[in-house]
């Protein structure tokens, strides 16, 4: 079998391919690559059967390598590896592809091998991938997925108190009293979370936890006020929108 191996950092990658070079014979050549854009092109090129893919790398995580092919171009199968904890992994398992923990053992990285190899047909490699869109739908509809320093943090949308823009960041506050500052603008997470009916956006620069508002006070024009006691505006235009869909869900 032929591999990739996606990870930014190179002492990873050098373990790890020290590692199939010692104890996974069933793998012949490897080629690596440091960020998800080279190694998505690397794919194409080489046609891998395998590749080792790390999920908290800067600028796209490896959770996102479905936006870099189509359907019909994936020939291969993906092992996740990540640092991440278990209750992360736990939900990506839904899925029929492997996830190793680093630090990898020898063994988990063996049987993964193993597994890749027996369902290394086209049917089950699109069948894979078909499970992979689904679990990480699924995983969506109550989590967002947020690139910070350290990785990524899932956080549940119902943990979310709002959303405030700042340019092209954007801050969530959330009810435990935290707060993320995130390198994207407002508009991205608007589209990401707006399938799960809990947030509503009444200002430009505000999407808010219905939920998590604890009163509304019409001085000043109206505006809502969070549990945190933070005030959020609403603007003109969203005012009779936001009084009917108050109506509606209370």
């Amino acid at each position: 079998m032929n591999a990739i191996i996606i990870d930014d950092e190179p002492k990873a990658r050098k373990l790890l391919l020290s590692l199939i070079e010692e104890y996974c014979p069933e793998i012949t050549n490897v080629n690596q690559a440091e960020d998800l854009e080279t190694g998505s092109t690397l794919i194409k090129e080489t046609q891998p059967d395998l590749v080792f893919l790390d999920i908290e790398m800067p600028k796209y995580s490896g959770l996102q390598i479905l936006e870099f092919f189509k359907v019909e171009e994936v020939n291969f199968q993906i092992i996740f590896i990540t640092a991440y904890n278990q209750y992360a992994i736990d939900a990506f398992k839904l899925s029929a592809v492997d996830y190793l923990l680093k630090p990898v053992d020898i063994t988990e990285l063996q049987q993964a091998i193993k597994k890749a190899i027996e369902l290394n047909s086209q049917n089950n490699l699109t069948n894979n991938l078909q499970e992979l869109r689904r679990s990480f739908q699924k995983l969506s509809q109550n989590k967002i997925a947020l690139d910070v320093p350290r990785g990524i943090i899932f956080i549940n949308h119902q943990d979310v108190m709002y959303l405030e823009a700042d340019g092209m960041y954007t801050t969530f506050f959330l009810k435990d009293g935290t707060k993320e500052l995130i390198c994207k603008p407002l508009k991205h997470f608007v589209e990401q979370m707006d399938a799960s009916g809990l947030f509503y956006k009444p200002h430009r620069s505000y999407y808010i936890n219905l939920n998590a508002i604890k009163e509304f006070n019409k001085k000043e024009g109206g505006h809502l006020i969070m549990e945190n006691d933070k005030l959020v505006p609403i603007s003109r235009d969203k005012r009779e929108e936001f009084f009917g869909l108050v109506k509606e869900i209370f």
